[in-house]
């Protein structure tokens, strides 16, 4: 039996202030080496979620346990050196270049005051390698596009060398060509070893690289398993509670708005 690297029972989760949770008794299982997509509309709960399985917050109700251990018994710097975030979108306030930002993801493993060493800048430099940016490694991050933030900010998260990656809303302000080649990244990470967890409101970047689907509205999990079984016409209608019919183009599943 494939023992799960993360696993969430019965978690229940709201807002201060809020009567009505925002994630109703949830459980899920990620095994090591997929890649699962959360995918949902806007609101669902797919952000929660993912805050959730960093620890930046806490269950009402429930466990969350990583590699057989409950979260919540890791410090921080531990749980770092095995989950990395690339966020939606991230306020950078210091003009630092795309290496020293990149760098910034060698913290779990440097003690205060510690500045990056021989093996921390090699580990950088193969992170930029990975996400196509070495022409950009001494440009200052203020200077450039979103779609090429979106990547420093993944180069950043690979440099923890973590087990799991997880993305909120990777492709959300990418144009086609950024997408694609982001979808190429993960797909290469994933063949390295590592689990990728992305929350997506956009069917077609779930259907281009996950293994895995948890369909979420509302704060419940409607259905889970593998991506060609949940992925259907019925389940994406129901999650987005507008019409959308799959259909197969020239071999590739295509979500359509109806």
């Amino acid at each position: 039996m494939t023992t799960p690297i993360l696993s969430l029972e019965n978690i229940t989760f709201r807002y201060n202030g809020n009567r009505k949770d925002a994630l109703t008794n949830l459980s899920l299982e990620i095994i090591e080496g997929s890649v699962t997509a959360i995918l949902g509309s806007n609101g669902a709960g797919k952000s929660t979620l993912l805050h959730l399985i960093l620890g930046w917050l806490k269950p009402v109700e429930g466990k969350i346990e990583l590699q057989g251990r409950a979260l919540h018994s890791y410090s921080r710097r531990e749980a770092g050196q095995i989950i990395a975030l690339v966020p939606q979108i991230e306020h950078m306030p210091f003009d630092y270049t795309v290496l020293e930002y990149v760098l910034l993801g060698r913290t779990p493993f440097l003690n205060a005051l510690e500045t990056p060493g021989e093996k921390d800048m090699e580990v950088a430099f193969s992170a930029l390698k990975t996400a196509g940016l070495e022409e950009l490694t001494y440009r200052f991050v203020t200077s450039l596009s979103g779609g090429e933030r979106q990547l420093v900010l993944l180069a950043r998260a690979l440099t923890q060398q973590p087990k799991m990656i997880l993305l909120d809303e990777p492709t959300a302000h990418l144009d086609l060509a950024n997408k694609a080649r982001l979808m190429k990244i993960i797909r290469r990470l994933n063949a390295g070893g590592s689990t990728i967890i992305f929350t997506t409101h956009e069917p077609e970047a779930a259907i281009a690289v996950a293994s895995d689907i948890i369909l979420i509205r509302a704060g419940h999990i409607l259905t889970n398993g593998p991506s060609d079984q949940v992925l259907t016409s019925e389940n994406l209608t129901t999650a987005y509670g507008s019409p959308v019919r799959v259909v197969h183009i020239d071999g590739h599943r295509v979500a359509l708005w109806t």
